[in-house]
């Protein structure tokens, strides 16, 4: 395997981005949620001793939801306890109160909710309305913040949704404002079918600081549908945007948005913020590793493009 051990890419610093990137890594969650074919536990466990080998610090790990809807995180209870010994952080998705209980019985210290901006992917992802949903997470980060948890908020369809079209700024900046106000301590803004372009990027961030929203508290979560997820997350760095969603190997997609391909994968990302000069932590040559073997896993090579070539996967 081919590692950039020569030097490339070349750091060329730019003006106005940050010195330093925190890295959300999803995928062992929002990666894997989507797979066809059930992923062992112990594969995932090793998945995710892997990723913290690599230098990653944030790895979500499950998701505590109803094995109806996610049937892949079915094993949130058995899963976690093997992996709750690393020296990382490992958020987990709660959809609710029961939720809740079950990541705090097994001592999570991060969780997150996952909010949509549309009333569409609101009813399909969560069978009730936006201000419905928004009830539901009250009484959940009310108890986690009580608890001492970190809670994160996911926003689905800040950009773009497969029923409504075009989503307006200021609908967008209501529901982060709502989250916020109950409790979050991050918000992730999510382009779920990955129709946004930096203009956008640039237009949403630009609103949610003039509401009064700290760029501190936001984080960005680009799919790659269009091929603009890292044009879309340099906006975001050029907006003061210092974490970023990203998915191992590009791992995944969203079961509920079926035009929604995977996530900006975690190789390509580090591969440019290298380039930019900027600071992540992470071993790029131990990633990709890890995704190669994933991928031997699934069955099928890796769609990130800095993983083929520095691995010469064949498609």
């Amino acid at each position: 395997m081919n590692t950039p051990e020569l030097g490339l890419p070349t750091p060329v610093p730019a003006e106005g981005l940050p010195a330093r990137v925190r890295i959300h890594e999803v995928g062992a969650r929002d990666g894997l949620q989507n797979e066809k074919a059930t992923v062992p536990t112990a594969v995932k466990a090793e998945f995710i001793r892997r990723l913290a080998g690599t230098g990653l610090t944030t790895i979500e790990a499950t998701s505590f939801v109803h094995p109806k809807w996610v049937p892949q995180l079915a094993d949130a209870e058995d899963l976690y306890p093997q992996i709750s010994d690393l020296p990382v952080s490992l958020p987990v998705l709660v959809p609710n109160e029961r939720g809740l209980d079950r990541a705090l019985a097994l001592g999570a210290r991060r969780v997150a909710v996952f909010a949509s901006a549309t009333e569409s992917f609101a009813r399909a992802n969560l069978n009730r309305t936006v201000a419905e949903s928004l009830a539901m997470f009250e009484p959940v980060v009310t108890r986690a913040k009580g608890e001492g948890v970190d809670v994160r908020g996911y926003l689905s369809m800040c950009f773009g949704d497969p029923w409504e079209g075009p989503v307006p700024v200021p609908q967008v900046v209501r529901v982060c404002k709502a989250l916020l106000d109950m409790g979050c301590d991050e918000l992730s803004l999510g382009d779920t079918i990955g129709v946004a372009t930096p203009g956008q990027v640039t237009a949403l961030l630009a609103a949610l600081t003039e509401a009064g929203v700290p760029v501190s508290a936001l984080g960005v979560h680009f799919h790659d549908t269009y091929g603009q997820a890292l044009a879309n997350t340099l906006a975001a760095l050029q907006q003061g945007v210092t974490t970023v969603d990203a998915s191992a190997g590009g791992l995944g997609g969203c079961p509920f948005a079926k035009s929604a391909t995977g996530n900006l994968a975690t190789e390509d990302l580090v591969w440019m913020l290298r380039g930019l000069g900027i600071d992540t932590g992470v071993d790029l040559g131990r990633l990709v590793a890890t995704s190669v073997w994933m991928a031997a896993h699934l069955g099928r090579p890796s769609p990130s493009r800095t993983v083929r070539a520095l691995s010469h996967q064949e498609s």
